[in-house]
């Protein structure tokens, strides 16, 4: 199916502008042409005619006995064919008119031919509207004889309408070549912007750090600013990272040192209910912390260029922590037909999302956790982290990505791992949702969008 360009698109206004003035320039050289030429052709028959004419009178004869006669015929053989449309005719007071073989019917009107100069103008003559010139000249006798030659006006139009004709397909020929001419133009000036939209599409699905290829003049500090952007912009994602890991280790101290003066605090009696007030602050403050760190790094990591995620080898040395981490779990892995898959994501926080959700799931799980990446070119990527724990409740699901919420105090962590999941899947344009079955949980992250394979780029619908 063939898509028309939108209105907005360069190509088309081009494409009109170029048409445009294809369409006045071939108007006008019709017109031009065909006006000159008719011009040429009208006055090339005036001309004939009025030889013609002369011609007639030179050769008319009057006899004694009064009859007219011509000492022999015109140069033009047309005058000799019936009906051909070529007709003179002499007449002269009390004598029998003279006609051209030609006439073999009707007669031309001999009003014309009232003076001695050659006048002319459109006529019925036998066969239809006719080109008449006629003068007058004195006979033997005194008498005025009248000389009368007419060419059917057909004759004329006919000329023009085949030069027209031909003139409308040589000039229709002219359009198509130029139209095809200012296509290719189009194509060829246009093809720096395509080259261009071209490298924004690497850039985008994460096969080029920067803007590649060479640009002309008008489009080159585009390009070079765009690329300026582009590392400058990597370069304040590098340092906020710097800063939040700094800023992490500048209030972790300050706040173990609080908590750990509240915990000295409740020991005395006198102080527990304060110390106690205390400690709960600094566990809030302490997870506040956390969890701002984490939204601050995943904010300043949201990154579309680069190498990106590549499927499943990210995941590798993940589940290798896990293992060390949660020695009496099992991780699996399972990446059938999503191998060498590239998603344009920030690698960093995706592995963080991994490793938050594998983390969650070997912390609960009671001998195994999976992780299964599924592909489907028509519906994305889909990736699947399931363990053989508890599971949770309706209620506990709808509660499971606030801040600090934690379901049993016993285990470890500061009830923030699925609120920075969330907030990190949120990020990077990612689904992530909680499913909790018979046996165990299952988190799924859903990602439609760019993605390529191998060397060919493919595109996941939206």
């Amino acid at each position: 199916m063939i898509r028309l360009p939108s209105l907005s698109s360069l190509r088309l206004r081009f494409l009109l502008a170029v048409s445009l003035w294809v369409l006045l320039g071939i108007a006008a050289i019709w017109i031009s042409a065909a006006s000159i030429f008719s011009a040429h052709v009208e006055q090339s028959y005036h001309e004939e005619l009025e030889v013609h004419v002369r011609e007639l009178a030179r050769l008319t004869e009057i006899a004694p006995d009064g009859a007219i006669r011509l000492s022999r015929p015109l140069s033009d053989p047309r005058y000799e064919v019936p009906l051909s449309g070529f007709y003179w005719q002499v007449t002269a007071p009390g004598r029998e008119p003279l006609r051209s073989r030609s006439m073999t019917q009707g007669a031309l009107d001999e009003s014309i031919a009232h003076s001695p100069e050659i006048l002319h103008r459109v006529e019925s003559g036998p066969t239809g509207a006719a080109i008449t010139y006629g003068f007058t000249r004195t006979g033997p006798a005194g008498e005025d004889v009248h000389f009368v030659i007419a060419t059917d006006q057909s004759e004329l139009d006919r000329l023009i309408d085949a030069f027209a004709a031909d003139l409308a397909l040589w000039l229709a020929g002219l359009a198509t070549l130029l139209l095809g001419t200012g296509l290719a133009v189009i194509a060829f000036g246009l093809r720096p912007l395509d080259r261009l939209a071209a490298a924004f599409g690497r850039l985008r699905r994460g096969e080029a750090l920067e803007l590649e290829g060479e640009y002309p003049a008008e489009i080159a500090p585009l390009a070079a600013d765009l690329n300026a952007y582009i590392r400058q912009n990597e370069e304040m994602v590098a340092r906020a990272r710097v800063q939040a890991g700094n800023l992490a280790h500048s209030l972790r101290t300050p706040l173990a040192v609080i908590t750990d003066e509240a915990e000295r605090l409740t020991e005395r009696s006198e102080c527990a209910a304060s110390g106690a007030v205390l400690l709960d602050q600094a566990r809030a403050m302490e997870q506040q912390v956390e969890y701002q760190l984490a939204r601050a790094r995943s904010s300043a990591g949201r990154k579309r260029s680069g190498k990106g995620v590549v499927i499943p080898e990210i995941a590798v040395p993940i589940l290798r922590a896990m293992e060390r981490l949660h020695p009496d779990r099992r991780f699996t892995m399972s990446a059938r037909g999503c191998e060498g898959l590239v998603l344009p994501l920030d690698p960093v926080d995706f592995a963080e999302l991994l490793s938050i959700l594998l983390d969650n799931a070997g912390k609960w799980a009671r001998f195994a956790v999976t992780l299964t990446f599924e592909c489907d070119h028509a519906d994305g990527l889909t990736v699947k982290i399931a363990d053989d724990g508890p599971g949770m409740t309706e209620t506990d699901l709808d509660r499971a990505f606030e801040v600090g919420t934690r379901f049993d105090p016993k285990m470890p962590g500061s009830g923030l791992g699925l609120a920075i999941a969330r907030d990190l899947a949120e990020a990077m344009g990612l689904r992530l949702d909680l499913h909790s079955g018979g046996c165990g949980l299952t988190a799924m992250i859903g990602y439609q969008g760019p993605f390529r394979t191998g060397q060919r780029a493919r595109q996941a619908p939206r």
